[in-house]
């Protein structure tokens, strides 16, 4: 039985992963079945969304490390291979002096878990080899690839208008929401694209994607809302 305390370190590869909950509920169930009916404290949870391959520096796994060395907590996660797909990672998490434990595996040791580390790096790079080489000998027979080939693309039409129509819906409700402010706006004399974008800019409002106002982004709200305009 587990005893003693824990830091749970819990990675999903992607954003949509971490909003839909798949992978990350599964590795929390692991990880609370591996600490059940044992005399245990979990210090705290540490989730992050990241990808296997893309970035070795991960914070939140920075974090939990300092946590459990602060805490003298073991580090525990579900499986090894949330860890990432690196031997230099796992070598250098060894080598922060934390303990850690794989629910998956709690009897391997750090030799045991530095070549699963080894295996899994090796079959990531394999894979990624043969989905290039696939794609190479694809390409080099002619074979149109991705939205090039006609019957993918007629294929994803269906849902490429339905977030076509969807994205509409949302710019439409978005303009409208604004409506008030840039009205209130015009009424305090400020009629050109360019004073709009000002005034929103000073108000902290910010547009659908977090950025910025200018003239143009003030011109697509405008039209949308079917409101006269002036440069």
């Amino acid at each position: 039985m587990p005893n003693g305390r824990f830091i749970s370190y819990i990675r999903v590869s992607t954003a949509r992963q971490e909003q839909s909950g798949l992978g990350l509920e599964a590795q929390r169930s692991a990880v609370t079945a591996w600490l059940n009916g044992g005399n245990y404290e979990l210090v705290d949870e540490y989730v992050e969304v990241e990808t296997g391959t893309a970035k070795r520096h991960r914070p939140k796994l920075a974090e939990a490390i300092q946590t459990a060395k602060r805490s003298k907590a073991t580090l525990v996660i579900a499986k090894l291979d949330r860890l990432a797909r690196n031997v230099a990672f796992v070598s250098n998490l060894m080598e922060s002096g934390v303990d850690f434990i794989a629910c998956d595996m709690p009897t391997a040791n750090r030799l045991t878990i530095h070549l699963l580390a080894a295996m899994a790096e090796h079959e990531a790079e394999q894979i990624s080899a043969r989905t290039k080489a696939a794609l190479a000998a694809a390409k080099a027979q002619g074979r149109l690839l991705g939205s090039a080939n006609p019957r993918i693309r007629k294929a994803a039409e269906p849902a490429l208008k339905a977030a076509a129509a969807s994205h509409k819906v949302n710019a439409d409700m978005r303009a409208l929401d604004l409506t008030p402010i840039i009205e209130g706006v015009q009424q305090a004399g400020v009629s050109t694209l360019s004073g709009i974008a000002e005034a929103l800019n000073n108000r902290g409002v910010t547009t659908a994607r977090g950025g910025r106002w200018h003239p143009t982004t003030v011109r697509n709200i405008l039209n949308r809302t079917i409101q006269p305009f002036r440069r």
